[in-house]
């Protein structure tokens, strides 16, 4: 499946790093695409992920520019925050009723993004699995 638009999550871009299966197959999703979009704060997201786990400053710089050289980075504007403060919402009530951890802001920026976008999300995060716009990672 050729999936025009692509919003990839934080979860996404670390398995890509890892060289993971998940990550091979988000990277042809990534190569197959005719618009890649990562949202800002995933590059914070995956900076925290990396500096918990103890790895060093020009890692992160390395992964960040690695991202920024293979999609658009985009910022929150004005319709973004909205769609996001909404799919919070939708995906609180959703881990709730599937009694999961909470999602994230985070997360829900990702998934605003991609609506704001007319775009899919490429993740394996629980917190989308099953969303119309969720092009899963198995």
């Amino acid at each position: 499946m050729t999936v025009v638009k692509i919003v990839v999550d934080a979860y996404a871009w670390i398995e890509i790093f890892l060289g993971s299966k998940k990550g091979r197959s988000a990277s042809q999703v990534i190569q197959d695409a005719e618009l890649v979009l990562t949202p800002g704060t995933v590059l914070a997201e995956i900076s925290r992920k990396y500096l918990r786990e103890g790895a060093k400053e020009d890692v992160i710089r390395n992964r960040s520019k690695t991202i920024s050289e293979s999609s658009e980075v985009l910022a929150i504007d004005e319709e973004i925050a909205v769609v996001s403060g909404n799919a919070y919402l939708q995906i609180e009530e959703k881990a709730r009723k599937s009694r999961i951890d909470k999602p994230s802001l985070f997360d829900a920026i990702v998934l605003g993004t991609a609506r704001v976008n007319e775009a899919n999300v490429l993740t394996g995060d629980v917190h989308f699995k099953d969303l119309p716009e969720t092009v899963w990672l198995e």
